[in-house]
């Protein structure tokens, strides 16, 4: 199942909207095939393996990361093709909340005498695909917020100034997480302020396709110009209100970018982010990338819209007049402030890479 593990989180970055599913066929203690699944509309991760393990799949064991689909989509239902192929085991580490598979493949499975056990590995296997439950369950994109940050908790100095704070490690890891999301999201202050590409450029393994790039803009802010409005880096999405000028609109679709009006946030200080992220789901984003500064990071924290933070800590003191990590309500007793729950730590060369997720949330989230 480890082994599964690994081929499914390898395949992460190819196969959105689908889940990044990792299969292996073992027969006498010996692997006979293995697979991952293939962008959409290619093979499923148990046909991959099916076919490297030919006739050596009769009578061995799969393990799969994700429940089979019993269904047929793009492709032909797996549990069939496991049946045909003779497999008269499978070791499941999740049963699928989709609600086209949800327990169906298993139980077509078994109603074919196939030997079915669930559970192993589940908790690896929840954190690896923690997006894409979190968009079965929920309809929604799962939002990752990323933020870099001084040692006093400061995303910028007095003077605005916030490049860079991190060093090369922090920012290449950065890359990567962006390579891992479907969607950039900034709001319209971080817009102006920095003039990002929010493209990805310093990953390992650079995504067969840029990660859709999202402004948040309320009223018409940001002109329809710089590296966010170059359609030839990646594709643009701003999100607006009924509240936007007219003229605002027509450039930026002269621009290139598409454009979407959703429903003002409850305050009126911008867009109602769980429609954001619901919208952003529906188009088939599984994680959402939040690249904002402390007024968006501050707002969705306080919505409880956060299901993971990413925080790169640097050694630099900025001091009081800096700019808070997370701007919101306040002042908040320790009983009513958000707490997250640390996953993981570690140092990236001069900083150290922080990662939590909201534990309110349960397993299925990020």
């Amino acid at each position: 199942m480890q082994r599964a593990l690994a081929l499914g989180d390898a395949a992460r970055r190819r196969t959105a909207p689908n889940p990044w599913v990792g299969c292996v066929i073992a027969r006498d203690g010996v692997i006979v095939g293995e697979g991952a699944t293939e962008p959409p509309g290619g093979p499923h991760a148990e046909a991959v393996a099916l076919a490297a393990a030919g006739d050596r799949a009769r009578g061995a064991t799969a393990y799969v990361t994700l429940e089979p689909c019993g269904h047929r989509g793009r492709t032909g239902p797996c549990t069939d093709a496991m049946r045909a192929a003779g497999i008269e085991r499978v070791v499941v580490a999740l049963e699928d909340p989709d609600p086209r598979v949800g327990g169906r493949g298993l139980a077509r499975l078994r109603d074919a005498g196939v030997t079915v056990e669930v559970g192993l590995g589940a908790a690896d296997a929840t954190r690896s695909l923690a997006p894409y439950l979190h968009h079965r369950n929920t309809g929604s994109a799962s939002c990752l917020v990323k933020t870099a940050t001084s040692l006093d908790g400061r995303v910028a100095a007095a003077d605005g100034s916030s490049q860079w704070i991190t060093g090369d490690e922090a920012r290449a890891d950065a890359h990567e997480l962006r390579a891992e999301s479907q969607a950039v999201v900034v709001g319209s202050g971080t817009a102006l302020a920095d003039r990002p590409s929010l493209t990805v450029r310093l990953a390992t393994d650079t995504p067969a396709r840029q990660p859709l790039r999202v402004l948040l803009d309320a009223r018409g802010r940001v002109p329809a110009d710089g590296p966010l409005f170059d359609t030839t880096l990646a594709p643009t999405l701003v999100l607006t209100t009924a509240m936007v000028p007219g003229p605002a609109l027509d450039a930026w679709r002269a621009a290139g970018a598409k454009v979407e009006i959703v429903d003002a946030a409850p305050d009126g200080g911008g867009v109602d982010l769980a429609a954001v992220l619901a919208l952003l789901g529906r188009d088939g984003v599984l994680q959402a990338m939040v690249e904002g500064g402390p007024t968006l990071h501050g707002a969705l924290l306080a919505a409880g819209l956060v299901d993971r933070v990413v925080a790169f800590v640097s050694g630099a003191v900025l001091g009081r007049e800096g700019r808070a990590m997370f701007a919101g309500p306040g002042p908040l007793t320790l009983g009513d402030a958000p707490r997250l729950e640390l996953l993981d730590a570690q140092v990236l060369g001069p900083d150290v890479r922080l990662e939590y997720r909201n534990a309110r949330h349960g397993s299925g989230s990020s």
